[in-house]
């Protein structure tokens, strides 16, 4: 039987936060659905910062030598990747843009139009939480910025959404709201 592997992103220094509880359930959720999940703290990992040298077109990885080997590695064999990062000032943190920064090669080859996606056939789910209340989190695009920065990866990349979760008010939450489970379990199928 060939099992079905998943990648688990949490781009949170909070490991036991509102963003790091969605990541956990959705692991739960897709282990009982028999997948296969390596999870990758990017709070925990050695990733320099991309020079911009461009290397990685040609190459498909970043010729630096750190931890974006091993997330390299478990990304082109996974078949679903999971990213939970919280929102920071209507964006994603500085740790999860770095890592889009040294993927580059990997996800994408330039062309003289659009760039070539190079991780066709794979699928994403995007979770995200901020403190702004909702709809204020909506209206004045805190969350909605962060979506769209994540979004835009996965999407030159070539890869299938497969559900964009949003948790708002999440300073005043000490549990997952239920209707946050029921979103996560109804894209984790």
């Amino acid at each position: 039987m060939n099992k079905k592997v998943l990648l688990a992103i949490l781009g949170s220094p909070h490991a036991n936060g509102i963003t790091a509880a969605m990541l956990n359930y959705a692991i739960h959720k897709a282990e009982e659905m028999g997948y296969n999940v390596t999870k990758i703290n990017l709070y925990e990992k050695n990733l320099s910062y991309c020079m911009g040298c461009r290397a990685c077109i040609n190459t498909q990885a970043c010729i630096q030598k750190d931890d974006i080997q091993e997330i390299i590695m478990c990304l082109q064999k996974c078949q679903t990747v999971l990213l939970a990062a919280p929102v920071y000032w209507a964006n994603v943190p500085a740790p999860v843009k770095n890592l889009f920064d040294r993927l580059l090669g990997t996800a994408m080859e330039e062309t003289n139009t659009f760039p070539k996606p190079r991780l066709k056939g794979k699928k994403y789910m995007l979770l995200t939480s901020c403190n702004t209340p909702f709809p204020f989190s909506w209206i004045f695009g805190q969350s909605r910025g962060a979506i769209r920065s994540m979004d835009e990866f996965f999407k030159t990349a070539g890869m299938r959404p497969i559900g964009k979760i949003v948790c708002a008010g999440a300073a005043s939450k000490k549990e997952l709201p239920k209707q946050i489970i029921k979103k996560i379990e109804k894209c984790i199928k």
